[in-house]
Protein backbone atom coordinates (compact mmCIF):
# COMPACT_ATOMS: atom_id res chain seq x y z
CA UNK A 1 0.00 0.00 0.00
CA UNK A 2 1.01 3.66 -0.85
CA UNK A 3 3.09 5.31 2.03
CA UNK A 4 2.65 8.73 2.15
CA UNK A 5 6.14 10.26 2.66
CA UNK A 6 8.60 13.21 1.82
CA UNK A 7 10.37 13.64 -1.57
CA UNK A 8 14.22 12.82 0.53
CA UNK A 9 12.87 10.01 2.16
CA UNK A 10 11.05 8.48 -1.09
CA UNK A 11 14.05 8.80 -3.28
CA UNK A 12 16.35 6.77 -0.90
CA UNK A 13 15.13 3.64 -2.82
CA UNK A 14 17.29 5.22 -5.66
CA UNK A 15 20.69 3.30 -5.70
CA UNK A 16 23.82 3.66 -7.81
CA UNK A 17 23.42 1.92 -11.49
CA UNK A 18 19.25 1.92 -10.92
CA UNK A 19 17.68 3.12 -14.37
CA UNK A 20 14.61 5.72 -13.20
CA UNK A 21 11.64 7.09 -15.35
CA UNK A 22 11.16 10.49 -15.39
CA UNK A 23 7.13 11.59 -15.79
CA UNK A 24 7.26 14.17 -19.22
CA UNK A 25 5.87 17.39 -20.72
CA UNK A 26 3.30 18.85 -18.33
CA UNK A 27 3.71 16.23 -16.00
CA UNK A 28 7.61 16.85 -14.99
CA UNK A 29 7.67 16.12 -11.09
CA UNK A 30 9.66 19.25 -10.40
CA UNK A 31 9.50 18.30 -6.44
CA UNK A 32 10.75 14.46 -6.95
CA UNK A 33 13.25 15.88 -9.47
CA UNK A 34 15.24 18.32 -7.40
CA UNK A 35 14.96 15.98 -4.59
CA UNK A 36 16.73 13.02 -6.49
CA UNK A 37 19.10 15.96 -7.57
CA UNK A 38 19.89 16.36 -3.71
CA UNK A 39 21.30 13.04 -4.00
CA UNK A 40 24.15 13.40 -6.80
CA UNK A 41 27.17 13.24 -3.78
CA UNK A 42 25.63 9.59 -3.42
CA UNK A 43 25.01 8.37 -6.55
CA UNK A 44 26.63 7.49 -9.44
CA UNK A 45 25.55 6.12 -12.65
CA UNK A 46 22.08 6.39 -12.70
CA UNK A 47 20.56 6.96 -15.86
CA UNK A 48 17.53 9.11 -16.18
CA UNK A 49 14.98 7.80 -18.88
CA UNK A 50 12.28 10.50 -20.37
CA UNK A 51 10.44 12.19 -23.36
CA UNK A 52 10.39 15.83 -23.33
CA UNK A 53 10.36 17.51 -19.86
CA UNK A 54 9.85 21.22 -19.10
CA UNK A 55 11.72 23.23 -16.49
CA UNK A 56 15.09 22.76 -14.93
CA UNK A 57 16.61 19.66 -15.81
CA UNK A 58 19.10 19.31 -13.00
CA UNK A 59 20.88 16.29 -14.33
CA UNK A 60 21.82 17.78 -17.23
CA UNK A 61 24.17 19.92 -15.12
CA UNK A 62 27.89 18.66 -16.30
CA UNK A 63 28.74 18.83 -12.51
CA UNK A 64 26.50 15.92 -11.85
CA UNK A 65 27.61 13.81 -14.67
CA UNK A 66 29.43 11.39 -12.57
CA UNK A 67 25.99 10.64 -10.68
CA UNK A 68 23.09 11.18 -13.11
CA UNK A 69 23.32 10.59 -16.98
CA UNK A 70 20.35 11.10 -19.21
CA UNK A 71 18.86 8.45 -21.90
CA UNK A 72 16.91 10.28 -23.54
CA UNK A 73 13.34 9.57 -26.19
CA UNK A 74 12.76 12.74 -26.70
CA UNK A 75 15.37 15.62 -26.49
CA UNK A 76 13.97 19.02 -25.24
CA UNK A 77 15.40 21.92 -24.89
CA UNK A 78 16.63 21.48 -20.92
CA UNK A 79 18.61 18.90 -21.71
CA UNK A 80 19.88 19.52 -25.48
CA UNK A 81 23.54 20.70 -24.40
CA UNK A 82 24.03 17.48 -22.31
CA UNK A 83 22.81 15.34 -24.98
CA UNK A 84 25.06 16.67 -27.79
CA UNK A 85 28.44 17.65 -25.30
CA UNK A 86 30.99 15.63 -26.44
CA UNK A 87 32.23 14.15 -22.99
CA UNK A 88 29.09 13.55 -21.90
CA UNK A 89 27.74 10.36 -21.55
CA UNK A 90 23.95 11.05 -21.81
CA UNK A 91 22.79 10.32 -25.19
CA UNK A 92 19.70 9.80 -27.05
CA UNK A 93 17.87 6.83 -28.79
CA UNK A 94 16.08 7.05 -32.17
CA UNK A 95 12.37 5.62 -32.07
CA UNK A 96 9.15 6.49 -32.65
CA UNK A 97 7.03 7.14 -30.01
CA UNK A 98 4.38 4.40 -30.76
CA UNK A 99 7.16 2.08 -30.32
CA UNK A 100 8.88 3.85 -26.64
CA UNK A 101 6.55 1.38 -24.69
CA UNK A 102 7.67 -1.87 -26.04
CA UNK A 103 11.33 -0.70 -24.52
CA UNK A 104 9.57 -0.88 -21.23
CA UNK A 105 7.15 -4.01 -21.60
CA UNK A 106 9.85 -6.11 -23.48
CA UNK A 107 12.74 -5.69 -21.05
CA UNK A 108 14.69 -3.68 -22.96
CA UNK A 109 14.98 -0.82 -20.85
CA UNK A 110 13.87 -1.93 -17.84
CA UNK A 111 12.74 0.55 -15.11
CA UNK A 112 14.40 0.16 -11.57
CA UNK A 113 12.27 3.22 -10.43
CA UNK A 114 9.32 5.32 -11.92
CA UNK A 115 9.28 9.09 -10.97
CA UNK A 116 5.07 10.38 -11.67
CA UNK A 117 2.90 13.00 -11.24
CA UNK A 118 -0.14 12.21 -10.68
CA UNK A 119 -3.89 13.69 -9.46
CA UNK A 120 -5.34 13.16 -5.57
CA UNK A 121 -6.95 9.57 -5.66
CA UNK A 122 -10.93 9.52 -6.01
CA UNK A 123 -13.83 8.00 -3.68
CA UNK A 124 -12.32 4.71 -4.98
CA UNK A 125 -8.22 4.83 -4.89
CA UNK A 126 -7.54 5.82 -8.14
CA UNK A 127 -4.88 8.51 -9.33
CA UNK A 128 -4.94 9.49 -12.71
CA UNK A 129 -1.70 10.22 -14.57
CA UNK A 130 -2.95 13.36 -15.97
CA UNK A 131 -1.90 15.23 -18.66
CA UNK A 132 0.52 12.83 -19.76
CA UNK A 133 -0.05 9.07 -20.05
CA UNK A 134 1.60 8.48 -23.39
CA UNK A 135 5.12 6.29 -22.34
CA UNK A 136 4.23 6.97 -18.87
CA UNK A 137 1.72 3.99 -18.58
CA UNK A 138 3.77 1.45 -19.63
CA UNK A 139 6.44 2.98 -17.41
CA UNK A 140 4.35 2.24 -14.17
CA UNK A 141 3.06 -1.02 -15.39
CA UNK A 142 6.68 -1.90 -15.26
CA UNK A 143 8.82 -0.15 -12.97
CA UNK A 144 9.76 -2.27 -9.79
CA UNK A 145 9.52 0.09 -7.56
CA UNK A 146 6.89 3.41 -8.58
CA UNK A 147 7.12 7.10 -6.43
CA UNK A 148 4.57 9.53 -7.22
CA UNK A 149 3.91 13.36 -6.16
CA UNK A 150 0.50 13.75 -5.84
CA UNK A 151 -0.81 17.15 -6.84
CA UNK A 152 -4.42 18.72 -6.91
CA UNK A 153 -3.55 21.19 -9.70
CA UNK A 154 -2.77 18.11 -11.72
CA UNK A 155 -6.21 17.60 -13.45
CA UNK A 156 -7.93 14.31 -13.14
CA UNK A 157 -8.07 13.02 -17.27
CA UNK A 158 -10.03 9.87 -17.75
CA UNK A 159 -9.14 6.83 -19.92
CA UNK A 160 -6.06 4.49 -19.69
CA UNK A 161 -4.01 6.56 -17.12
CA UNK A 162 -5.40 5.32 -13.86
CA UNK A 163 -3.31 3.84 -11.20
CA UNK A 164 -4.75 2.83 -7.87
CA UNK A 165 -2.47 3.83 -4.85
CA UNK A 166 -2.03 0.18 -4.07
CA UNK A 167 0.24 0.08 -7.30
CA UNK A 168 2.56 2.99 -5.59
CA UNK A 169 5.08 2.65 -3.09
CA UNK A 170 5.45 5.85 -1.87
CA UNK A 171 3.34 9.24 -1.65
CA UNK A 172 5.00 12.75 -2.24
CA UNK A 173 2.30 15.31 -1.46
CA UNK A 174 2.53 18.44 -4.03
CA UNK A 175 1.15 21.63 -4.76
CA UNK A 176 3.32 22.32 -7.75
CA UNK A 177 1.94 24.94 -10.58
CA UNK A 178 1.53 22.88 -14.04
CA UNK A 179 3.60 24.36 -16.76
CA UNK A 180 1.65 26.42 -19.19
CA UNK A 181 2.90 27.26 -22.78
CA UNK A 182 1.26 29.29 -25.27
CA UNK A 183 1.82 30.20 -28.93
CA UNK A 184 -1.45 31.99 -29.80
CA UNK A 185 0.35 35.30 -29.62
CA UNK A 186 3.72 33.93 -31.20
CA UNK A 187 2.45 33.38 -34.62
CA UNK A 188 3.88 34.97 -37.41
CA UNK A 189 2.71 35.83 -40.96
CA UNK A 190 3.91 33.58 -42.55
CA UNK A 191 2.89 30.86 -39.87
CA UNK A 192 -0.76 32.29 -40.54
CA UNK A 193 -0.81 31.95 -44.10
CA UNK A 194 0.46 28.15 -43.93
CA UNK A 195 -2.26 28.18 -41.18
CA UNK A 196 -4.58 29.44 -43.61
CA UNK A 197 -3.10 26.89 -47.04
CA UNK A 198 -3.72 23.69 -44.60
CA UNK A 199 -7.40 24.95 -43.13
CA UNK A 200 -8.42 24.93 -47.20
CA UNK A 201 -7.08 20.95 -47.27
CA UNK A 202 -9.13 19.93 -44.42
CA UNK A 203 -12.46 18.89 -45.34
CA UNK A 204 -15.41 18.67 -42.34
CA UNK A 205 -15.74 15.40 -41.19
CA UNK A 206 -11.92 15.30 -40.86
CA UNK A 207 -9.92 13.47 -38.20
CA UNK A 208 -6.89 15.71 -37.58
CA UNK A 209 -3.22 15.15 -35.39
CA UNK A 210 -1.60 18.10 -34.67
CA UNK A 211 1.00 19.04 -31.79
CA UNK A 212 1.79 21.98 -30.20
CA UNK A 213 3.30 25.67 -31.86
CA UNK A 214 2.58 28.22 -33.55
CA UNK A 215 1.70 26.67 -36.88
CA UNK A 216 -0.32 24.02 -35.41
CA UNK A 217 -2.26 27.32 -33.30
CA UNK A 218 -2.72 28.94 -36.86
CA UNK A 219 -4.42 25.94 -38.26
CA UNK A 220 -7.00 25.59 -35.66
CA UNK A 221 -7.58 29.36 -36.01
CA UNK A 222 -8.64 29.18 -39.63
CA UNK A 223 -11.30 26.31 -38.85
CA UNK A 224 -14.11 27.72 -37.02
CA UNK A 225 -16.79 27.47 -40.10
CA UNK A 226 -15.42 23.91 -40.68
CA UNK A 227 -18.15 21.03 -39.37
CA UNK A 228 -17.91 17.63 -37.72
CA UNK A 229 -14.29 17.57 -36.92
CA UNK A 230 -12.42 15.29 -34.70
CA UNK A 231 -9.67 14.59 -32.85
CA UNK A 232 -7.42 11.28 -32.37
CA UNK A 233 -3.56 12.94 -31.63
CA UNK A 234 -0.76 12.35 -29.98
CA UNK A 235 -1.22 15.38 -28.28
CA UNK A 236 -3.08 18.99 -28.52
CA UNK A 237 -2.97 22.24 -26.78
CA UNK A 238 -5.62 25.44 -25.97
CA UNK A 239 -6.51 25.71 -29.92
CA UNK A 240 -8.54 22.50 -29.66
CA UNK A 241 -10.43 24.00 -26.91
CA UNK A 242 -12.23 26.71 -28.33
CA UNK A 243 -13.23 24.95 -31.33
CA UNK A 244 -14.71 22.03 -29.30
CA UNK A 245 -16.98 24.91 -27.83
CA UNK A 246 -18.17 26.26 -30.78
CA UNK A 247 -19.06 22.63 -31.39
CA UNK A 248 -16.98 22.28 -34.68
CA UNK A 249 -15.10 19.76 -32.90
CA UNK A 250 -17.80 17.03 -32.09
CA UNK A 251 -16.01 13.84 -33.02
CA UNK A 252 -19.02 12.37 -34.66
CA UNK A 253 -17.59 11.11 -37.75
CA UNK A 254 -14.77 9.30 -36.01
CA UNK A 255 -15.00 5.59 -36.06
CA UNK A 256 -13.12 4.77 -32.94
CA UNK A 257 -13.73 6.44 -29.99
CA UNK A 258 -16.54 8.48 -31.75
CA UNK A 259 -17.76 11.44 -29.43
CA UNK A 260 -14.26 11.93 -27.77
CA UNK A 261 -11.14 13.68 -28.38
CA UNK A 262 -8.16 11.20 -28.00
CA UNK A 263 -5.07 11.65 -26.91
CA UNK A 264 -1.54 10.64 -25.26
CA UNK A 265 -0.74 14.13 -23.63
CA UNK A 266 -1.52 17.57 -23.25
CA UNK A 267 -0.13 20.68 -22.32
CA UNK A 268 -0.81 24.07 -22.70
CA UNK A 269 -2.27 26.82 -20.56
CA UNK A 270 -4.92 26.15 -17.12
CA UNK A 271 -7.54 26.93 -19.69
CA UNK A 272 -6.56 23.87 -20.77
CA UNK A 273 -6.02 22.26 -17.65
CA UNK A 274 -9.41 22.73 -16.03
CA UNK A 275 -11.18 21.67 -19.78
CA UNK A 276 -9.71 18.50 -19.30
CA UNK A 277 -10.31 17.62 -15.68
CA UNK A 278 -12.77 14.73 -14.97
CA UNK A 279 -14.01 15.30 -18.81
CA UNK A 280 -15.84 12.95 -20.42
CA UNK A 281 -15.08 13.81 -23.96
CA UNK A 282 -11.72 13.62 -23.35
CA UNK A 283 -9.65 10.22 -23.59
CA UNK A 284 -5.93 9.94 -22.27
CA UNK A 285 -4.32 6.44 -23.97
CA UNK A 286 -1.36 4.25 -24.01
CA UNK A 287 1.01 5.69 -26.92
CA UNK A 288 1.39 2.03 -27.93
CA UNK A 289 -2.66 2.47 -28.99
CA UNK A 290 -3.58 6.23 -29.83
CA UNK A 291 -0.36 5.78 -32.59
CA UNK A 292 -0.72 2.99 -33.84
CA UNK A 293 -1.13 2.58 -37.52
CA UNK A 294 -3.83 0.52 -37.62
CA UNK A 295 -5.82 2.29 -35.13
CA UNK A 296 -5.19 5.57 -36.99
CA UNK A 297 -6.03 4.62 -40.14
CA UNK A 298 -9.63 3.28 -39.10
CA UNK A 299 -11.17 7.09 -38.93
CA UNK A 300 -12.29 9.09 -42.06
CA UNK A 301 -9.97 11.61 -43.64
CA UNK A 302 -7.59 11.56 -41.22
CA UNK A 303 -5.20 15.10 -41.40
CA UNK A 304 -1.78 14.69 -39.89
CA UNK A 305 0.11 18.00 -39.95
CA UNK A 306 3.52 17.89 -38.85
CA UNK A 307 6.80 20.13 -38.80
CA UNK A 308 10.08 19.66 -40.20
CA UNK A 309 13.86 21.32 -40.04
CA UNK A 310 14.46 21.28 -43.73
CA UNK A 311 13.62 19.20 -46.73
CA UNK A 312 15.86 18.19 -49.80
CA UNK A 313 14.53 18.66 -53.11
CA UNK A 314 13.25 14.93 -53.46
CA UNK A 315 11.30 15.20 -50.60
CA UNK A 316 13.08 13.87 -47.50
CA UNK A 317 12.47 15.39 -44.29
CA UNK A 318 14.24 16.45 -41.62
CA UNK A 319 12.71 16.88 -38.29
CA UNK A 320 14.70 15.77 -35.30
CA UNK A 321 18.06 17.23 -36.55
CA UNK A 322 20.58 20.08 -37.22
CA UNK A 323 23.51 18.48 -38.89
CA UNK A 324 24.91 16.03 -36.60
CA UNK A 325 23.31 18.45 -33.41
CA UNK A 326 20.24 16.05 -31.87
CA UNK A 327 17.51 18.82 -31.82
CA UNK A 328 14.22 16.85 -30.48
CA UNK A 329 13.13 13.46 -31.56
CA UNK A 330 11.65 11.42 -34.16
CA UNK A 331 8.40 11.19 -31.78
CA UNK A 332 5.21 10.35 -33.81
CA UNK A 333 5.84 12.49 -37.30
CA UNK A 334 5.92 8.92 -38.87
CA UNK A 335 3.39 7.35 -36.77
CA UNK A 336 0.95 9.66 -37.80
CA UNK A 337 2.35 10.23 -42.02
CA UNK A 338 1.70 6.77 -42.29
CA UNK A 339 -1.57 6.19 -40.63
CA UNK A 340 -3.35 9.69 -42.44
CA UNK A 341 -1.99 7.78 -45.51
CA UNK A 342 -3.66 4.91 -45.50
CA UNK A 343 -6.60 6.16 -44.06
CA UNK A 344 -9.63 6.80 -46.57
CA UNK A 345 -9.42 10.51 -47.67
CA UNK A 346 -6.57 11.26 -45.00
CA UNK A 347 -3.97 14.00 -46.07
CA UNK A 348 -0.17 13.89 -44.78
CA UNK A 349 1.05 17.43 -44.33
CA UNK A 350 4.31 18.24 -43.72
CA UNK A 351 4.64 22.49 -42.41
CA UNK A 352 7.14 24.61 -41.78
CA UNK A 353 7.92 28.47 -42.91
CA UNK A 354 10.46 28.68 -46.10
CA UNK A 355 13.28 30.15 -44.42
CA UNK A 356 15.11 29.65 -40.54
CA UNK A 357 15.33 33.29 -38.63
CA UNK A 358 17.99 33.98 -40.00
CA UNK A 359 16.81 33.71 -43.75
CA UNK A 360 18.61 30.25 -44.51
CA UNK A 361 16.17 28.58 -46.74
CA UNK A 362 14.75 25.58 -45.21
CA UNK A 363 14.29 23.44 -48.32
CA UNK A 364 17.85 22.37 -49.83
CA UNK A 365 19.32 21.01 -52.40
CA UNK A 366 20.95 18.50 -49.91
CA UNK A 367 20.29 17.68 -46.19
CA UNK A 368 22.79 18.96 -44.14
CA UNK A 369 25.74 16.52 -43.19
CA UNK A 370 24.49 14.52 -40.25
CA UNK A 371 21.07 15.00 -40.12
CA UNK A 372 18.72 12.31 -39.82
CA UNK A 373 15.74 11.76 -41.98
CA UNK A 374 12.65 11.25 -40.31
CA UNK A 375 10.03 10.94 -42.68
CA UNK A 376 10.81 9.62 -46.06
CA UNK A 377 10.91 10.61 -49.45
CA UNK A 378 8.54 8.09 -50.39
CA UNK A 379 6.32 8.71 -47.40
CA UNK A 380 5.89 12.23 -48.32
CA UNK A 381 2.29 13.62 -50.17
CA UNK A 382 2.01 17.42 -48.81
CA UNK A 383 4.76 19.75 -48.33
CA UNK A 384 3.55 23.39 -47.08
CA UNK A 385 5.00 26.91 -46.82
CA UNK A 386 3.85 30.10 -46.91
CA UNK A 387 3.94 29.93 -49.93
CA UNK A 388 1.69 27.20 -51.04
CA UNK A 389 0.86 23.57 -51.25
CA UNK A 390 3.49 21.20 -52.94
CA UNK A 391 2.06 17.77 -54.01
CA UNK A 392 4.66 14.84 -54.28
CA UNK A 393 3.16 11.77 -54.17
CA UNK A 394 3.79 9.72 -57.64
CA UNK A 395 6.19 12.82 -58.44
CA UNK A 396 9.39 11.64 -59.81
CA UNK A 397 12.51 13.16 -58.71
CA UNK A 398 12.61 16.17 -60.87
CA UNK A 399 8.61 16.82 -60.64
CA UNK A 400 9.36 17.41 -56.77
CA UNK A 401 12.24 19.12 -57.03
CA UNK A 402 9.76 21.58 -59.38
CA UNK A 403 7.35 21.51 -56.54
CA UNK A 404 9.32 22.12 -53.58
CA UNK A 405 11.34 25.39 -55.77
CA UNK A 406 8.06 26.55 -56.50
CA UNK A 407 6.98 26.69 -52.52
CA UNK A 408 10.24 27.79 -51.69
CA UNK A 409 11.71 31.12 -50.60
CA UNK A 410 11.38 33.74 -53.63
CA UNK A 411 14.99 34.71 -52.49
CA UNK A 412 16.46 31.46 -52.37
CA UNK A 413 14.77 29.88 -56.19
CA UNK A 414 17.33 30.48 -58.16
CA UNK A 415 19.74 28.85 -56.55
CA UNK A 416 17.52 25.64 -56.05
CA UNK A 417 16.80 25.72 -59.80
CA UNK A 418 20.78 25.60 -60.27
CA UNK A 419 21.47 23.05 -58.14
CA UNK A 420 18.75 20.66 -59.66
CA UNK A 421 19.54 21.53 -62.68
CA UNK A 422 23.06 20.07 -61.82
CA UNK A 423 21.64 16.62 -60.20
CA UNK A 424 18.54 16.43 -62.40
CA UNK A 425 19.35 18.03 -65.55
CA UNK A 426 16.55 19.56 -67.43
CA UNK A 427 13.70 20.37 -64.65
CA UNK A 428 9.94 19.90 -66.63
Amino acid sequence: MAKYTTATEALKVVKSGDRVFMHGSAATPFTLNKALAARASELRAVEIVSISTIGEAPFADPKLHESFHINSLFVSENIRKSVNAYDSLSSYVPIFLSEIPLLFRRNILPIDVALVHVSPPDNHGFCSLGVSVDIALSAVQTAKHIIAQVNPRMPRVLGDGLIHVSQIHSIVDTHDELPEVSYAAKTSEAELQIGKYIAELIEDGSTLQMGIGSIPDAVLSCLQNHKDLGVHTEMFSDGVVDLVLRGVINNKMKKKHAGRLVTGFIMGTRKLYDFVDNNPQVLGLDIAYVNDTKIIRQNPKVHAINSAVEIDLTGQVCADSIGTMQFSGVGGQMDFIRGASLSEGGKPIIALPSVTNKGISRITPFLKEGAGVVTTRAHVHYIVTEYGVAYLFGKNLRQRAKELIRIAHPDHRESLERAAHARFGIIY
